[in-house]
């Protein structure tokens, strides 16, 4: 014989029935003091920021090496240098004693000037719009501002060769810094200015 204490209430549940949970059961979830999902695996990068390089990269690229940016700048030397080697040859075929010409001595000094421009040109306002002078493009290099990895614009790139000439005061010391600096960067040319050359090759 049932025994009942009038109608049951139909949103309570039964008699030998569990109440519904609205949380998962307590074995679902991980014991306390476990680690949380994706322990043990590498940091993503942050907002921002980066997971540090290892030496020779930055932001996951590799940078140039010493002998890829001796070369790169010995070729755009090497161009600039065609006009002021003119003069030099247009002077050579005067007499020790012999005064040089009006007309010669106005062409050797537009030849210099020529070089001049040609330096300007190629090393200041074609690398700071692309990153890349014509040494620069025939081995494959970019120089870029760290803050942002862009190229860094005229202006700057003329004061960042105005800064080798410190990279030269001291026996060359500057020039020679990338041999064992992590970011391959000269001394003064690239610590000041905050660039790096990257080897897209």
């Amino acid at each position: 014989m049932t025994q009942g204490y009038g109608p049951q209430d139909p949103n309570q549940p039964g008699y030998g029935q569990q109440p519904p949970q609205s949380q998962p059961p307590y074995g679902s979830q991980p014991p306390y003091g476990a680690p949380p999902p994706g322990y043990g695996q590498p940091p993503a990068p942050q907002a921002g920021g980066y997971v540090a390089d290892q030496p020779g990269y930055y932001m996951g690229r590799t940078l140039a090496n010493w002998p890829q940016r001796v070369g790169a700048y010995l070729i755009d030397y090497l161009i600039a240098a065609i006009p002021a080697f003119l003069a030099v040859i247009l002077f050579s075929g005067t007499d020790p004693g012999e005064t040089p010409s009006a007309g010669a001595g106005l062409i050797a000094f537009l030849l210099y000037l020529t070089s001049l421009g040609i330096w300007i040109y190629n090393r200041s306002i074609m690398m700071g719009r692309t990153g890349q002078s014509w040494g620069k493009q025939v081995l494959n290099l970019r120089l870029v501002r760290m803050a942002d990895g862009q190229p860094m614009g005229g202006g700057m790139c003329f004061v960042r060769d105005l800064c080798h000439i410190l990279d030269a005061l001291v026996c060359y010391l500057g020039f020679l810094w990338p041999l064992w600096d992590a970011r391959r960067q000269c001394l003064f040319a690239d610590k000041i200015m905050n660039t790096v050359v990257l080897s897209e090759g």
